[in-house]
């Protein structure tokens, strides 16, 4: 899977943020995101991929910027790109979030922690809010319905409020995901609610949805 970086006004519109007024953000897993380096002290984020230092990151993000622009061209039809104008843009905003990123994880290693999605090395509770940008969902075609129920479980322990998700299709084709409605019927049964929510963000034709969950809701 690629390493991607998305500013944090990216951020705001994929997850409908608005002006987060917020104690605790976990951005999960948050790859060259640059969301944490410009909300400061309330963010942390999480990568195993932060595991292998700073300078292979920075390869491996060069590596996903060819690799998005790469699978954005093969699969034009399924882009809109009324939200970035042009791909020119869009590859600018991402090599801007990756400097910040990169800058912000040597001003500040500690608010970037490697660690799994399925362990998260945090305490039940510890956030108010976590975010996680297409890895859940969008990669439904490669990681199977166990893994996702792991991960999505995780998230809503370490959350106090809110865990949001975007977005809920697959990767380059769009397609819903077979076994989303069998997981927020699992999570509804152990006490968590989730509702689908429409945001002003869409680049992927058809990927314009969050999944909201509210533990213990």
């Amino acid at each position: 899977m690629l390493i991607t970086s998305r500013l944090a006004r990216e951020y705001r519109a994929m997850f409908d943020l608005g002006e987060l007024a917020t104690d605790s953000v976990l951005d999960c897993c948050a790859g060259g995101a640059s969301f944490t380096a410009e909300l400061g002290g309330a963010a942390t984020a999480l990568d195993p991929a932060y595991a292998v230092g700073r300078a292979k990151l920075a390869e491996l993000l060069q590596e996903g910027l060819r690799g998005t622009a790469a699978i954005t061209k093969a699969h034009i039809e399924h882009f809109d790109w009324s939200w970035y104008g042009d791909p020119a843009r869009k590859d600018a905003m991402r090599v801007e979030a990756a400097q910040r990123f990169l800058a912000d994880l040597d001003a500040r290693p500690d608010h970037y922690v490697a660690g799994d999605l399925h362990h998260l090395p945090f305490a039940d509770n510890s956030f108010d809010l976590a975010l996680c940008s297409h890895l859940l969902f969008t990669w439904s075609d490669v990681l199977d319905a166990d893994w996702h129920r792991r991960a999505v479980s995780e998230l809503v322990r370490v959350s106090r409020h809110e865990v949001r998700i975007f977005p809920t299709v697959v990767q380059k084709t769009g397609a819903p995901v077979p076994f989303l409605p069998t997981l927020r019927a699992d999570l509804a049964a152990r006490g968590v609610s989730s509702r689908i929510v429409k945001v002003p963000y869409m680049f992927q034709v058809g990927a314009d949805e969050m999944l909201v969950l509210t533990p213990n809701g």
